[in-house]
């Protein structure tokens, strides 16, 4: 097996971020909550994680800003066109298995 370069490495990590992106603004239907409860994380928190990178390297990037990222549009607007009222068993289940950080 041939490991990547470092160099090659950043890419293939890029192209898997742009990926998840992708998969992720398309499949609207699937909602944070869900993600959360399901797999410990969600948009926001992907959002989140590429501010704190953008951060480290010095960037002058707002948590809006990552979040349009992410999301491919306002966060607010796609609120509007997207985000569901959580149920009470969704709520439930994220109290119970929400990350402890």
């Amino acid at each position: 097996m041939t490991l990547p370069t470092k160099d090659q490495q950043t890419e293939l990590e890029a192209a898997a971020f742009r990926r998840l992106v992708s998969h992720l603004r398309n499949r609207p239907e699937v909602q944070n909550i869900d993600l959360m409860n399901l797999a410990g994380f969600c948009r926001n928190c992907l959002s989140n994680w590429y501010l704190d990178a953008a951060k480290e390297k010095g960037l002058d990037l707002t948590k809006d800003e990552s979040r349009e990222i992410v999301y491919g549009m306002p966060y607010d607007e796609w609120k509007a066109l997207h985000q569901r009222e959580a149920s009470t068993e969704q709520q439930q289940a994220f109290e119970k298995n929400r990350p402890k950080e």
